[in-house]
């Protein structure tokens, strides 16, 4: 008896186990949880040819890899099209580029076409103005299905929408730089003055937690490397702001009002959502 409530304990920890991987990878990824039911397709073969247990392990997480990888970058940028989605640059294209590599390895990267062919616009006419200035984007959305949300995004569901990095100037250099305090571009915001509005404070007070959640996570010391450029910070927002297809952009209120920015394009997004001291949002309509 005990034996055979041992099995039933084994076999639901293991579909439990199942379950929750599929769960984890889907909101991750949005494809990682079906491409790794595939890979399981693969595991009895393996179990078949591949007798030393550890070798078996990492035998079996290469299969899922590989096959990740496979309709990440060759099948659902092909895929996606039919659902209005696509991929942004993954490389430095026509001087966009993500800030980060994870963002694509994760297909966080797709939007709609002319949300694409926007920024594209906006990245050269930024280098333009500024030679050897790149457009960094963030978080944009999944491939497939409007309204499948994007952790820990409330908008991102539909391709219409996009982050993109402020600009620095390097304070070792004090040269103009692409590279920003935050890796992953969130987090490290350029705080307000004395004398500005304070609407993290605001927020906080409303009862608001998340609203300077990684600010409060991310580690705040490569700040000091870096100064906030106003002046291609400011630039970057108003060539989207002049594009008839961006409807809103959202930008904290102090850097709103520190950098004199006019356009009725640039709203405030609610202290249900999070910071955007540390990264610029647009949208198309």
């Amino acid at each position: 008896m005990n034996m055979q409530l041992q099995r039933a304990l084994n076999r639901i920890v293991r579909y439990a186990s199942l379950v929750f991987l599929f769960v984890f990878l889907t909101i991750l990824t949005q494809i990682g949880g079906v491409i790794y039911f595939m890979s399981l397709l693969t595991h009895e073969l393996i179990n078949k040819k591949v007798s030393h247990r550890i070798l078996r392990s990492c035998i079996k997480f290469l299969s899922f890899l590989l096959l990740y990888l496979a309709f990440t970058f060759l099948l659902v940028p092909i895929i996606s099209k039919p659902f209005g989605r696509v991929p942004l640059p993954i490389v430095e294209t026509g001087h966009l580029k993500p800030l980060n590599f994870i963002t694509c390895l994760l297909n966080r990267h797709y939007v709609r076409p002319a949300l694409r062919q926007v920024s594209m616009e906006v990245a050269a006419e930024m280098n333009d103005r500024f030679p050897g200035t790149v457009v960094s984007y963030l978080d944009a959305g999944f491939p497939f299905i409007n309204r499948f949300p994007l952790v820990p995004h409330l908008s991102h569901y539909d391709g219409k929408k996009l982050d993109l990095a402020f600009y620095y100037i390097d304070k070792r250099t004090m040269q103009p730089s692409n590279k920003t305090p935050s890796c992953i571009g969130y987090g490290i915001g350029e705080e307000p003055r004395p004398n500005e509005i304070n609407t993290a404070a605001f927020c906080a007070e409303q009862g608001h937690w998340q609203y300077s959640f990684l600010n409060n996570l991310i580690p705040q010391r490569n700040k000091r490397n870096f100064i906030f450029d106003s002046v291609r910070t400011k630039a970057l927002v108003n060539f989207f702001a002049s594009k008839e297809v961006i409807s809103k952009i959202f930008i904290e209120p102090h850097l709103k009002n520190r950098l004199k920015l006019q356009s009725d394009k640039i709203r405030f997004h609610g202290c249900q959502a999070v910071r955007h001291d540390d990264h610029l949002h647009i949208q198309i309509r």
